[in-house]
């Protein structure tokens, strides 16, 4: 009884947040939209220059009720956008989705021949859509759900599949800095140039030559410094918890060597971030404000949606929302209220509709199917 009330609480309280975060967000976009109602609607608006007179005049705006009664709220504004949502998209969306859960299983299952199990693949691929489900509860206790389904019904110990699981997460996030790596590459003209434009420096300044001696110059001098307080700082708890963690790194790196066939476990280790990166293009193609993003926006937006997942929060819940809508507004121009629209679009069908979707059906085949006689694949 203990457990369950603890979970509940914990439940409860992941939820607020996301919820929290999401409210904040939401009013946020809000009083921008209300502002751009009040800025189309008054014909003088180009007439003012200074950001006082900017400010009354908003202000007036606002006293008369032309900001509520010139435009449609945000939230009718959503539910209209989700009507006129290309759906054709989302259901390629839904298709790359369960591929990228395929390279999951097919992963999944490479890392425990080793050890002596093959599961059934049906397994282990409904294991996973399970896990998702339950994130959307408590985060990070699908991977929990997800040995303990496998262990469940393939009778391998919990254990065993559990560090299976950490070794697949350690993977994960070696994946995602390199989607890092690579969108910086790719958009490190539009990063570098907001950097600069906050900074009230030059563009060109920040992305040439001399930007670069500076960061190259921190770093010899930061390697320098380490170098000559390197017996302080190994004695230091810091320094022996990072150790450790570099090193449990590398130990689950090192397991990759002993596969059968280490290339194609790399293969489905970056078909699924590849897959999840093209989930946001398909996005972007259903909702026309961001049918004229490239793969590159994509790429940069789908890394900061990524860091929205990370956060703990129901699947992401309001940490998706700002990232996403801050990546899309700061980098591609596209208005607050369309990127809120786009964020929720993303959300709604992908992290809620099709984790709920597949996690309850998985749920509901998963006794139906190990009824049958099992056959190794």
């Amino acid at each position: 009884m203990k457990k369950i009330l603890l979970n509940l609480l914990q439940f409860l309280l992941f939820l607020g947040i996301g919820a929290f975060i999401l409210f904040l967000v939401y009013r946020s976009q809000n009083e921008a939209y209300k502002n751009e109602c009040c800025i189309s609607n008054i014909p003088q608006w180009e007439s003012v220059e200074s950001e006082a007179e900017q400010q009354q005049l908003l202000a007036d705006c606002r006293a008369s009720g032309t900001a509520e009664t010139a435009c449609t709220p945000l939230i009718d504004k959503l539910v209209n956008d989700f009507k006129k949502v290309r759906y054709g998209w989302i259901a390629l969306v839904l298709i790359a989705f369960v591929l990228s859960n395929v390279s999951r299983t097919y992963k999944w299952k490479m890392l425990l021949k080793p050890m002596g199990y093959n599961p059934r693949f049906i397994n282990g691929f409904f294991a996973i859509l399970v896990s998702y489900f339950a994130n959307l509860g408590l985060p990070r206790i699908g991977e929990v759900v997800r040995a303990g389904v496998l262990s469940k019904y393939e009778k391998i110990p919990a254990e065993k599949v559990m560090g299976t699981i950490v070794v697949d997460r350690i993977v994960d996030v070696l994946c995602l800095l390199l989607a890092f790596a690579v969108a910086l590459a790719f958009e490190s003209d539009k990063i570098l140039g907001f950097l600069a434009e906050n900074t009230k420096r030059e563009s060109g300044k920040a992305a040439g030559l001399d930007w670069k001696i500076m960061v190259l110059g921190g770093l010899v001098i930061g390697a320098i410094l380490l170098y000559l307080f390197r017996k302080k700082l190994s004695n230091s708890a810091l320094y022996k918890k990072l150790t450790s963690i570099i090193q449990g790194f590398w130990e689950g790196i090192q397991t990759v060597s002993k596969l059968d066939k280490p290339g194609l476990f790399v293969f489905h280790s970056l078909n699924i971030w590849i897959l999840y990166f093209i989930m946001t293009w398909l996005g972007f193609q259903a909702f026309g404000p961001t049918d004229h993003l490239d793969l590159r926006a994509a790429l940069l937006v789908f890394v900061f949606g990524t860091l929205g997942m990370v956060i703990p929060s129901p699947g992401g819940m309001g940490t998706f929302h700002f990232l996403v809508i801050t990546a899309l507004t700061l980098f591609y121009g596209i208005k607050g209220d369309d990127a809120f629209s786009v964020a929720n679009i993303i959300f709604f069908c992908v992290q809620i509709g099709f984790n709920s979707l597949l996690g309850i059906l998985a749920l509901v085949l998963l006794p139906v199917i190990n009824r049958q006689p099992k056959f190794s694949s």
